[in-house]
């Protein structure tokens, strides 16, 4: 009886356990996302306002590496020519943190520049007066009234002179509320138990009632102890 009794204790408390570390794990596996939902939410190079490197594109994201008060380390875009990754910090009362995984989080966008080289020599041959290269666009950073471009192109990070306002598609995933909810599964609030656990949980506390029982009825008296002479 007594190794029965200590079969259904230990499965009692298999069954009250292990949904714990899965919701641990799987909050561990699923990426942190914030949006800028303003146009001034600047991804910083350290965590010092005076080290700022572009505005993050109206609406879209970055990726969350580690949170912190003020400032939250964040990576934007991907290493996908011709973008590449850059790490840094954005302020966290700048961000607006979202519980889902979105589509679209970095703005894809290429800028292409032509620059007119000086007149060739008479005898050289072919059309290199202009050269055309493409660059990978990051963000804005205004200096004063005028405006820069923090690009990526030739393996280098640099400015370009802004010539005119960029048109882009908006996000508007972080404005509905339902907004990866079927992506992502609804967690029991304070380590609650689902109803196939309640359910093993029953049948298990009236098992182990009912072994207590027939143990208490199959346990007999002692005999009485004979008397001793004096």
């Amino acid at each position: 009886m007594k190794r029965w009794f200590c079969c259904l204790s230990a499965l009692l408390l298999l069954f009250c356990s292990p949904s714990l570390p899965a919701r641990r794990a799987a909050a561990e596996e699923s990426p942190q996302y914030a949006v800028a939902d303003a146009r001034d939410v600047y991804f910083y190079a350290d965590r010092d306002e005076d080290s700022g490197l572009f505005l993050i594109p109206y609406t879209y994201y970055v990726k969350v590496l580690s949170l912190g008060d003020p400032f939250c380390a964040v990576e934007y875009l991907t290493d996908t020519p011709p973008y590449k990754k850059v790490t840094g910090y954005c302020k966290k009362s700048d961000l607006t943190f979202v519980d889902f995984v979105p589509e679209r989080p970095y703005l894809t966008m290429t800028l292409s520049v032509t620059y007119v080289l000086p007149d060739p020599p008479a005898l050289a041959t072919g059309d290199l007066s202009e050269v055309t290269v493409e660059y990978a666009y990051y963000g804005e950073f205004p200096v004063g009234s005028a405006k820069y471009r923090y690009v990526y192109g030739n393996g280098k990070f640099g400015y370009l002179p802004a010539d005119g306002e960029l048109v882009y598609d908006l996000n508007t995933d972080y404005l509905q509320p339902s907004s990866g909810e079927a992506d992502l599964p609804e967690q029991p609030q304070g380590g609650g138990l689902s109803g196939m656990q309640i359910f093993f949980l029953c049948a298990l506390c009236v098992s182990v009632a009912a072994i207590a029982a027939l143990v208490i009825r199959g346990k007999k008296a002692p005999a009485p102890a004979p008397e001793e002479d004096f």
